[in-house]
């Protein structure tokens, strides 16, 4: 009888049981009300992306606030490429000052910044190794606010973390490398940045330094904003699925993302993590393909 009845119980939490449960989705983002259940965990540390006037107006409890200068290089001159990662030894140091150990959990939290600064941090992360131990909040700060969840304007007091040396992951490639794999079977090069400028109707850059209008030649298109939401989370799953589908990524393939200076890129790259994709970030993106001598284009695959 009582082999019958566990029988029994076992069939019935496999059908409650959410079908997506499991999936790289959802080992990848945390709601708010996950979150406010986890507050008291010690080895939580959460990390709400954003400047400090925005942190001061309200965070959430124990959040301390990070910025892409934090997970950057520092610029080695006037003429060095924007928002580039950062060595290893640099890394651990910034994140233990944060608070991160090795038994971390981590949280990001996007905020007005954009999902783009958040996924940046995660890519970071990620590629630190602690990436299975990383999740963005869906909704970010906002949403942590609608769930009248409480917020704070007092700053933790953040003692340094016990971490390790960092084995980073080989997740950044190289313009030769982009170059090498545009066409290859397996790869998929994806520009991230919005249509008018893979289009090159319009040119990135900035007055001192504009980008070359086009995009890098064999690149398909699959715009950041096209696979998160305005509200600070991904698109719908099946969205996100039907558009990578849609620009010719096939499953198995390995995406290599690039933007304007690899932030936008992070989103995208983000979103193809959550269809079980491998993934690659070329760094530098159009701003160091700018500077090369290597063709554009302003035709679609």
């Amino acid at each position: 009888m009582m082999r019958m009845i566990l029988a029994v119980l076992a069939l019935t939490l496999a059908f409650a049981a959410p079908a997506s449960a499991g999936s790289p989705r959802d080992r990848l983002v945390a709601s708010p009300q996950w979150l406010a259940k986890r507050l008291a965990d010690p080895d939580l540390v959460i990390l709400q992306v954003g400047d400090k006037a925005g942190y001061a107006a309200g965070h959430i409890p124990g959040a301390r606030l990070v910025s892409l200068a934090d997970v950057a290089a520092p610029a080695q001159g006037p003429d060095s490429l924007i928002l580039e990662m950062p060595d290893a030894e640099t890394l651990r140091g910034r994140l233990a000052a944060l608070g991160v150990s090795d038994r971390s959990r981590i949280v990001v939290v996007p905020t007005k910044d954009g999902i783009q600064s958040a996924t940046r941090v995660v890519f970071t992360l990620d590629m630190a190794g602690l990436g299975a131990r990383t999740r963005l909040l869906e909704g970010g700060l906002p949403a942590w606010s609608a769930a009248g969840l409480p917020l704070s304007s007092e700053a933790p007091v953040v003692k340094p973390g016990k971490l390790s040396a960092l084995k980073m992951r080989p997740m950044i490639v190289d313009a030769a490398f982009v170059q090498r794999h545009a066409d290859a079977k397996g790869y998929a090069v994806v520009d991230a940045r919005a249509p008018e400028f893979y289009s090159g109707a319009k040119a990135g850059g900035t007055p001192a330094r504009p980008h070359r209008a086009g995009h890098i030649p064999g690149a398909r298109s699959v715009p950041f904003v096209s696979v998160t939401t305005p509200d600070l989370t991904l698109a719908p799953a099946d969205e996100v699925a039907a558009r990578f589908k849609a620009a010719g990524v096939k499953p198995g393939d390995t995406v290599i993302t690039y933007c304007h200076v690899g932030q936008q890129a992070s989103a995208t790259l983000f979103a193809a993590r959550s269809l079980g994709l491998k993934v690659l970030l070329y760094d530098g993106s159009y701003e160091d393909w700018s500077r090369r001598d290597g063709a554009v284009s302003a035709d679609a695959p």
